[in-house]
């Protein structure tokens, strides 16, 4: 397969998204909080959960959070609210 390289207005888009991926988590980590509230069969919540796991752990600027006690405890426990409270210290910083 020949290696293609990306055109300048690609590599620009690309950019921006890795600039903004720490934002861009934290919309998509709310965003699960309010499906897995809503959510009506536990098979769906098991997915949405194991997404909210993906998504903590491509949030750049807490790799340290990610493998926390406390993050793992939110897993673990699968508390929607203290997860919650969770994304809403990450907005705060």
């Amino acid at each position: 397969m020949a290696k293609r390289d990306l055109s300048k207005h690609q590599r620009s888009i690309v950019k921006r998204y890795y600039e903004h991926r720490d934002t861009i988590m934290e919309n998509k980590l709310s965003e699960l909080v309010s499906e897995i509230y809503l959510c009506d069969s536990q098979k769906k919540a098991d997915k949405l959960w194991k997404s909210v796991e993906t998504a903590l752990a491509n949030l750049a600027k807490s790799d340290a959070l990610a493998k926390s006690p406390r993050a793992k405890a939110i897993l673990e426990a699968r508390d929607v609210a203290k997860l919650a409270e969770l994304i809403g210290e990450l907005g705060a910083s």
